[in-house]
């Protein structure tokens, strides 16, 4: 993605984030399929080896662990993530000591499970992008979260669109039309108005026009 397609706002923002020199921590949130890894990736795209990105899904819990909860059928939901281990992680990301290499986890898509590690934090990495659902939910865990940011980018979509996108990733990931759709309906947009009510919460606005 080209800074031509990145919002205007969430350039200045980058800019004003990384001209003090110190370490910042910016959260981005929305709804499933609002666009948050797609612009987290070009935020570190823009400003290579000064920008590390580590999304919130690195803390799925397993799904064995999910299944052993009765918890399986509603993946995505807060309580199936480790939201304790993810609020620590920033707390250490935000304190990191010089010559310290924190690492944090990554989820991936082709075997729907998250891998320990994966992402190596640098100590002289100035911006750390956090993307996911729950950064401004005012419950515990989650409610420790908003104060380890420096900012919060509320990033939405058109709604239409947002439905298509999480559809065509549920078909690309192996389920069928019927049981993305379903997906969507049953699990994705009950999150999706969940996080929609944090919205006030957010420092600023991002949205994409497409």
């Amino acid at each position: 993605m080209s800074a031509a397609s990145v919002p205007a706002l969430a350039l200045a923002r980058l800019d004003a984030l990384l001209a003090g020199g110190q370490r910042r921590l910016l959260g981005l949130v929305g709804a499933p399929g609002s666009g948050k890894s797609t612009l987290a990736a070009a935020l570190q795209s823009l400003r290579p080896g000064t920008t590390q990105v580590v999304p919130m899904d690195g803390f799925h819990l397993a799904n064995v662990e999910l299944a052993r909860l009765g918890r399986a059928g509603r993946k995505g939901a807060p309580d199936t993530f480790d939201g304790l281990g993810y609020v620590e992680l920033l707390r250490r990301l935000k304190t990191q000591r010089e010559g310290e290499i924190v690492y944090a986890p990554e989820f991936r898509r082709e075997i729907e499970e998250p891998i320990a590690g994966a992402i190596a934090v640098l100590p002289d990495t100035r911006l750390v992008v956090t993307e996911g659902n729950y950064l401004l939910l005012d419950e515990a865990p989650w409610s420790g979260i908003r104060d380890l940011l420096d900012e919060v980018w509320y990033v939405e979509v058109d709604d239409v669109l947002r439905t298509q996108r999480l559809v065509h990733r549920h078909e690309q990931f192996g389920r069928s039309r019927e049981a993305a759709l379903a997906w969507v309906a049953h699990t994705d947009e009950p999150n999706a108005r969940l996080i929609a009510a944090t919205r006030a919460r957010a420092h600023h606005l991002v949205r994409w026009e497409e």
